[in-house]
């Protein structure tokens, strides 16, 4: 048994949750999502829930699918609710970062700014040396906070580059300290 996959989805008030055979789209106050569910997965919804089977419960891959789709249902069903945001922290002296209409100017340390564009449906705001991206789609916001952190990932002698808010990066001493 699939100890995610079983748990039942609550829809919350707001929320209209709609299936039309194997796709199912989710309306909610902040927009809206659709996903597609695999052949061998089951979505069945009653009152103000939806619970998810799979076609056999002792298979390894049904398994796995089972606890997948049950997340990304749950996900676009908080998405449209609350939504989701990542915060990144520029580190670095002249590291600046500015909002362009859809696009981040970006200066690293390169010999040339670098233009990050922003993907759509997703936010961008920008405040002193913070970036937060937001929007509603879980997987979107956090692929585009991670190709932005690959622009300059942190560096473990002095720590500059891009990173996430939370993010703790393990310094290295450095020459001077091995004497």
């Amino acid at each position: 048994m699939s100890r995610i996959g079983k748990q039942i989805i609550t829809i919350p008030a707001g929320v209209i949750v709609t299936m039309d055979g194997q796709l199912v789209t989710v309306k909610g106050p902040k927009g809206q999502l659709s996903h597609a569910l695999h052949p061998r997965v089951r979505a069945t919804m009653e009152d103000n829930s939806i619970s998810i089977t799979v076609l056999d419960e002792t298979e390894k891959f049904d398994r796995s699918l089972w606890g997948l789709s049950q997340r990304l249902i749950s996900n676009m069903v908080h998405g449209v609710t609350a939504g989701y945001e990542k915060k990144l922290e520029l580190n670095g002296v002249g590291f600046k970062v500015a909002l362009s209409g859809s696009d981040l100017a970006l200066s690293l340390g390169f010999s040339h700014p670098v233009t990050f564009k922003i993907p759509t449906g997703v936010q961008a705001q920008v405040e002193k040396n913070v970036i937060t991206i937001g929007g509603i789609d879980k997987q979107l916001v956090g692929e585009t906070a991670a190709q932005l952190r690959r622009l300059k990932q942190p560096e473990v002698y002095k720590g500059k580059g891009i990173k996430y808010i939370d993010e703790v990066i393990r310094r290295k001493a450095g020459k001077a300290a091995k004497a």
